[in-house]
């Protein structure tokens, strides 16, 4: 086992835990992130990497790739770790898959990486838009490979079949957290259906992922077995990553985690059967997206 650092009360800043030196992110420039930054204001296009306040934004951009999210920038959720804000989100754009499946084109994105907010409003849970939009993309660049990062559907399978079958190669649903905490960290999501729904999304012939967070107050002995939760499930791909604290209103950081933990639990999830195992204190779901294609 590999002993967990845990921040002391000392490394602090305005009541936000200090991160240490392996967080350091370089500031976004470049051409390549001035023409991503052009292309999502002229479209009028939403990414995660700005809603979410994504650390390795200036590092993809930089590449000339983002990760779209569609259905708004709002979320029915009022998860404690999440930057995108909560609310009741606008009526949907009907015109959007169009736009991102142009943008896409225009970046000329070899992997383009898609995700959304949770529109549990909607009967659908916003399928017919997730339908569309990859099949757009499709239609307008045959060869690019699609990974959808979907929200949970609350049990409605139909909802998730439609938005799965359009021809995306990978389909992701994060698990975000180890059982115990998913009251504290995701008080509208149930831990034995989003592996369900990785299961039933497997059943469908998808190549399945899920992504955790680690930092939030985790055992390693609850990484561990969420990982079995999901191999069991049929997940095919794992992430895991840092829990950062975007804002004093979120749930506070409880450690931060070092980069060899990082690597030991690599090593414990392909040990364990995952095909593709990305960890590290800055990945998260859609970092280095394309590698396990």
């Amino acid at each position: 086992m590999v002993e967990l650092p845990v921040v002391s009360k000392e490394s602090t800043e305005g009541g936000r835990a200090r991160k240490p030196d392996w967080l350091r992110v370089k500031l976004p420039i470049g051409p390549n992130y001035r023409k991503v930054r052009t292309l999502v204001d002229e479209y009028k296009l939403h990414t995660i990497c700005q809603s979410g306040n994504c650390p390795n934004m200036g590092e993809c951009w930089g590449a000339g790739t983002a990760t779209f999210m569609i259905l708004g920038n709002t979320c029915t959720r009022s998860c404690s770790f999440c930057a995108v804000k909560t609310g009741r989100p606008n009526e949907y754009d009907a015109d959007e898959p169009r736009r991102v499946a142009e943008a896409i084109v225009l970046m000329q994105v070899k992997h383009a990486v898609i995700t959304s907010v949770n529109r549990d409003e909607l009967a659908d849970r916003g399928a017919e838009i997730w339908h569309q939009t990859v099949r757009l993309v499709k239609e307008s660049s045959p060869s690019t490979t699609i990974e959808t990062l979907i929200p949970d559907t609350k049990a409605n399978w139909e909802a998730l079949e439609r938005m799965i079958s359009a021809g995306q190669e990978v389909v992701s649903h994060n698990m975000e957290t180890v059982e115990r905490l998913y009251r504290k960290v995701r008080p509208q999501a149930k831990y034995q259906r989003s592996l369900e729904q990785i299961q039933r999304t497997k059943a469908y012939g998808k190549r399945t992922k899920s992504g955790i967070m680690v930092g939030l107050g985790e055992t390693q002995d609850e990484v561990f077995k969420i990982m079995d939760d999901l191999v069991a499930h049929d997940c095919d791909v794992l992430t895991i990553g840092q829990y950062l604290q975007p804002t004093q209103m979120h749930i506070a950081v409880a450690e931060f985690i070092h980069p060899d933990v990082f690597a030991m639990y690599k090593e414990v999830g392909l040990q364990k059967g995952f095909k593709f195992v990305e960890s590290g204190p800055l990945v998260r779901s859609s970092y280095h997206a394309e590698r396990h294609l």
